[in-house]
């Protein structure tokens, strides 16, 4: 549950991400007689539940192919286009660890994590996949170093621009507590219990998201367009000597405050290329034709960065009604920011608005915010334990005004790494 954090993932900012109860589950068998990899996912509905491809269609020669091309081979067919959340690892094994895989396997794969919801369905897949494959071909990597090979596949194979709040939360997250996760690029700060008074749920809107989406996509070119912005603006050169480390994060709240009348709105592509140049994003690239957000998206880890900070060190302080209060107003503060984006959607809006009622502040609720990537999914709301029923109204309330049937996230679990894997021996 993307409690705070979302889409300032990518620009450096702190995140602070917590492993709900739904989890995704890979049971891998090797082939020893076989140089294939079977893929099957029995619960799916809409699309092809199996696919099946041979270890040498991932290698070009010696060596194994690039990137671009692994990004056509999984997505060929569109019903098979999920494939490369799983089959995408082994490509990522080979280029980055320099792996051989002389035998072929069997991934069987079971998620009960919602796609679509902003619950970071894709990273538990991901992770759930490199764990077996690890265990599988006795392949050695600390929690971290796995998470970020995970945000490579869905990077570089899937092609969604995702930064890594996800996939270290699926790897090394803990039950009941917030990981602590400085974007910079991957800094774990550890975690924080969050006080026995309080509670997140999730509410799903019903309103399917996804990162790989074009409003995504264009509002993180839109923050690094803004960077790009901001350096000549001040007059800071990228390299070592670069005071923002490269993250817009790193531009604190005053400064953005001097440098804001200068940064437009909107700009198009060829317009800013023409001025400044690239970007130094490496996962997405600035089109000529299209016309991009930049204040907003610029704007929005800049302020986030400050928000989730003050979050988390209200966090650590005693119970009282101001810091519920403030809590309350950092969550709706980000929903907001959002929405500035281009990243809010009519469903989210309107959860977000029912926590934000008297009547709901009087039942102990305190804020709400959208999560993950935007654009639909899930709300995050924040409130007073004894709240949980007040927070079942507003979903029934909900699902019943949009013919939905209401789910709640509600709960915690380990993360990848906590959890561990099983090996069975035939032997």
């Amino acid at each position: 549950m993307d409690v705070m954090g979302g889409i300032a993932d990518y620009s450096g900012s702190l995140v602070l991400q917590m492993p709900i109860r739904e989890a995704a589950v890979v049971a891998l068998q090797r082939e020893p007689s076989s140089r294939q990899i079977r893929l099957q996912s029995p619960g799916a509905v809409d699309r092809s539940a199996a696919f099946a491809f041979q270890l040498d269609d991932l290698m070009s020669g010696d060596a194994p192919v690039d990137y671009d091309t692994a990004r056509r081979f999984f997505g060929a067919e569109s019903q098979h286009s999920w494939s490369a959340y799983l089959g995408g690892a082994f490509v990522v094994l080979m280029r980055e660890c320099g792996i051989h895989f002389d035998v072929g396997c069997h991934i069987l794969l079971d998620s009960q994590v919602p796609e679509g919801k902003g619950v970071s369905s894709s990273a538990a897949i991901e992770v759930a996949t490199m764990m077996a494959i690890c265990a599988a071909y006795d392949i050695e990597l600390a929690p971290r170093e796995l998470a970020i090979l995970c945000q490579k596949v869905e990077n570089l194979v899937v092609g969604a621009p995702c930064g890594i709040m996800d996939q270290l939360a699926c790897a090394c997250g803990e039950k009941d507590r917030l990981l602590a996760i400085l974007c910079q690029p991957a800094q774990l700060l550890g975690t924080i219990c969050l006080p026995d008074d309080l509670t997140v749920w999730g509410i799903d809107s019903g309103i399917r998201h996804a990162v790989s989406g074009a409003d995504y996509g264009s509002v993180r070119t839109g923050a690094f367009m803004g960077l790009q912005i901001l350096r000549q603006v001040a007059n800071v050169q990228a390299g070592p000597q670069d005071r923002w480390a490269g993250y817009l994060a790193n531009v604190s709240p005053h400064e953005w405050m001097q440098w804001a009348s200068q940064v437009p709105a909107v700009m198009k592509g060829d317009a800013f290329a023409k001025t400044y140049g690239g970007i130094e994003d490496t996962v997405t690239q600035v089109e000529a034709q299209r016309d991009y957000a930049v204040l907003a998206p610029t704007a929005h880890p800049i302020e986030e960065h400050q928000r989730h900070r003050t979050f988390a060190e209200l966090l650590l302080t005693r119970e009282t009604d101001r810091r519920n209060e403030l809590l309350g107003e950092l969550m709706f503060q980000t929903h907001a920011s959002y929405s500035l984006c281009g990243l809010g959607s009519d469903g989210t809006d309107e959860l977000a608005a029912a926590v934000d009622q008297p009547e709901s502040r009087a039942a102990g609720l305190f804020g709400a915010k959208i999560t993950g990537g935007g654009s639909g999914g899930t709300v995050a709301i924040l409130g007073a334990s004894a709240a949980e029923g007040y927070v079942e109204q507003i979903a029934a309330t909900y699902a019943a005004g949009h013919e939905l049937s209401p789910y709640i996230f509600t709960g915690s679990s380990p993360g990848a790494a906590q959890f561990g894997v099983v090996r069975l021996d035939p032997n």
